[in-house]
């Protein structure tokens, strides 16, 4: 029998962090077509622009004063992590920010709270996807 999925039986915070970062992926795929790009190419290349580390760091500063209580332990948690395996290319903090970040979207994405993933996630891309699609 499944566990009930609830706040107080979550996955650990890298487990919720692969989730997300998988969860984060499809919203920018589909946020990227319904732009009207059509070519797998320039898609697999706009995307980079928001699924790096540091694109995910902006995406955490964005939202961070919208977070939950509830959220932010989970963030902490997660960005604190003792095991974070940070590339070469990136700054620690962004590092731990973008799995943070990534975690709390696999928590949402977990327990099923649609609306609340949706409305961060909206508002992580909000002005970051503006200027994008302006030029």
């Amino acid at each position: 029998m499944e566990k009930e999925k609830n706040i107080t039986n979550l996955p650990p915070s890298g487990s919720l962090a692969y989730l997300g970062d998988a969860r984060h992926s499809l919203y920018v795929r589909k946020m990227l077509i319904e732009s009207g790009i059509v070519k797998s190419g320039e898609l697999n290349k706009k995307a980079l622009d928001y699924v790096t580390c540091e694109a995910q760091a902006r995406m955490y500063e964005k939202i961070r004063e919208l977070l939950t209580d509830e959220e932010a332990d989970v963030f902490r948690r997660a960005a604190n992590s003792t095991h974070l395996n940070k590339p070469k290319r990136a700054s620690g903090r962004d590092y731990r920010y973008a799995t943070g970040y990534e975690a709390v979207v696999g928590m949402l994405e977990w327990l099923g709270r649609e609306d609340r993933l949706e409305f961060l996630l909206k508002k992580s891309h909000e002005k970051e996807f503006e200027d994008d699609t302006e030029n």
